[in-house]
């Protein structure tokens, strides 16, 4: 399979305003976030006889902006810097368009897609259809495979923030703010101090690798690196009719192990998933090799550290949970520390 390299790609234009982009004043209608939780807007406009999605961004708005230190606005640079062109056939971004938003407070941007509400994955709690799962797990290694050995990004988030975005801190920092959206300012704090509670021992690894993720940076680096979603949740994702994956909301996107993502969809996807973690994984390590990925000699090192790494995001909401899903994240920490350096 050939990768296309950044020679392959020309950068994309930003425009300077959504009223320059569209050529005038666009009415849109506001949409529901569905399962957003972030604070970015929505709405659906009309342009030209078609329908598209717009979504504001900007840090006055958004609480993982703000705590992933989004100031260049990530998801307009994986646009421009054509990442998103050299994304494998099988997955549609949906993007079109990006623009830069002006406010007093600062440089915020919108973001123009095609409107595919219709082809999302419905909310709710109920499995995803088997035939699905196995798609989205295929061209999730499709688009692994398609950058691998990715360079370091620096315009994208790093591995040593994305570890930390979800820490004890988060709810300070929004409180001293006078946030009040009710996940980083109320769940997430409490979530913490629940952990504590109910595997004290888990939590406490969790709390030095928040203190101090070196080890977990350096073991996870140790393993093979490539371009991250960041977000594979039931909640950005869909299909078309023909079988393509709709990967929404590039918000996150960086360098780093691929597992990440996996593990990232086990954990915020594990109501939904049709079949065990584990078959998820070894469907995965598969489609990885069928997609010329050697596996052997690193697989096992970058799952149990994926693992954990999702434990210093989600160990607080795990900890809300019920007991078999917290047992089961909480019975990988130790198979986890014999990989660390």
């Amino acid at each position: 399979m050939r990768r296309r390299s950044e020679a392959d790609t020309p950068r994309r234009e930003v425009a300077p305003s959504l009223r320059a982009l569209f050529g005038g004043e666009v009415a849109g209608a506001a949409l529901s976030a569905g399962d957003g939780k972030t604070g970015a807007r929505l709405e659906r406009v009309q342009v030209g006889g078609r329908w598209y999605v717009c979504k504001h961004l900007h840090l006055a708005d958004d609480w993982v902006m703000r705590a992933s230190g989004d100031l260049g606005i990530r998801a307009v640079q994986v646009w421009k810097d054509g990442w998103l062109d050299r994304l494998p056939a099988a997955i549609d971004h949906t993007m079109v368009a990006a623009a830069w938003d002006e406010r007093p407070e600062g440089r915020g941007a919108v973001l123009v897609m095609h409107d595919v509400v219709d082809h999302l994955v419905p909310e709710g709690d109920t499995p995803l259809p088997l035939e699905q799962h196995r798609r989205f797990v295929e061209h999730m290694a499709r688009l692994h495979a398609a950058f691998w050995d990715a360079p370091p990004a620096p315009a994208l988030l790093p591995m040593s923030t994305r570890l930390l975005l979800f820490g004890p801190g988060l709810g300070v920092t929004e409180r001293a703010r006078g946030g009040r959206d009710p996940v980083p300012t109320e769940l997430v704090p409490e979530g913490w101090r629940r952990l504590r509670e109910r595997a004290p021992n888990a939590a406490a690894v969790v709390a030095d690798l928040l203190a101090d993720p070196t080890p977990l940076l350096d073991g996870l680096a140790a393993t093979p690196q490539t371009l991250l979603h960041g977000d594979w949740k039931a909640g950005n994702l869909g299909s078309h009719p023909d079988g393509r994956t709709i990967l929404l909301d590039w918000a996150v996107p960086g360098v780093g192990p691929g597992c990440y993502d996996l593990a990232w969809y086990a954990c915020l996807n594990q109501a939904r998933l049709p079949e065990t973690k584990a078959a998820t994984f070894d469907r995965y390590r598969a489609a990885l090799e069928r997609n010329g990925i050697d596996t052997t000699g690193w697989w096992a090192r970058q799952l149990a550290l994926s693992l954990l790494a999702l434990l210093l995001n989600f160990g607080w909401e795990k900890a809300l949970g019920d007991d078999a899903e917290l047992a089961w994240w909480v019975g990988q920490v130790p198979a986890a520390q014999g990989w660390l350096p």
